[in-house]
């Protein structure tokens, strides 16, 4: 007997899910080599008309929670963009380890079936507690872009820390060519990955964006 999982319409099955990777049978993320051009928060993306952008997920899960519930009635839509950069759930290192696992989990289950579904998508690499440091990469391919984000995770000392030590995990383990980065970009994580040719693509968090526009309206 096959094992699926349903979601309304949403059925993933094991045998969609080819060559899980890691302890916990992560999905596997085909490499991408694509550089975003421009991106467009999902819950923006669904009334929006100019498709030259990649969808990002970067903002308050309840705002995106809907295309795990029922991903097929986002699917033409996000077809129209240039690719997905992976939803971000959110792992707080308070969580039990199971959840942070399980929010890991439905970003690359939804990562392969856009894939599957010939949408380009790049890995939004999140880890929450130290635990979660290496198996986050479970699936990943080396040598490609990956994106991470920074906006609201290192607002003070120990958050700083945790997020660039489970960058260092990630980049010694990847081996990106590119790193996407939403949110805060300092010198003091980013320089020593800039210094080992890895591409530093930053885009500023969607807030400036609006702001920049309202300023313009002014």
């Amino acid at each position: 007997m096959k094992w699926c999982l349903y979601n309304k319409e949403f059925e993933l099955c094991n045998l969609l899910l080819k060559k899980p990777i890691g302890l916990y049978d992560f999905p596997v993320i085909n490499p991408t080599y694509d550089i975003p051009n421009r991106l467009i928060s999902f819950s923006r993306c669904i009334s929006c008309k100019d498709y030259d952008q990649w969808v990002h997920f970067y903002e308050d899960d309840f705002l995106f929670e809907r295309i795990w519930r029922n991903p097929i009635k986002y699917l033409e839509i996000l077809k129209k963009f240039n690719g997905v950069i992976l939803p971000d759930f959110s792992l707080y290192r308070d969580m039990p380890f199971v959840m942070q696992l399980w929010n890991i989990y439905r970003s690359r289950a939804i990562g392969h079936w856009l894939q599957v579904n010939g949408i380009k998508v790049i890995p939004n690499i999140r880890y929450g507690d130290r635990r979660t440091y290496k198996c986050c990469c479970d699936g990943i391919s080396k040598n490609c872009v990956i994106s991470v984000g920074s906006h609201g995770t290192i607002k003070n000392v120990e958050d700083r820390i945790i997020f660039a030590n489970g960058l260092d995990v990630v980049v010694k383990r990847l081996h990106p060519i590119a790193i996407v980065v939403y949110g805060a970009c300092p010198d003091a994580i980013f320089d020593k990955y800039k210094q080992q040719s890895v591409q530093i693509i930053h885009f500023e968090p969607d807030y400036y964006y609006q702001l920049s526009l309202e300023m313009e309206v002014d």
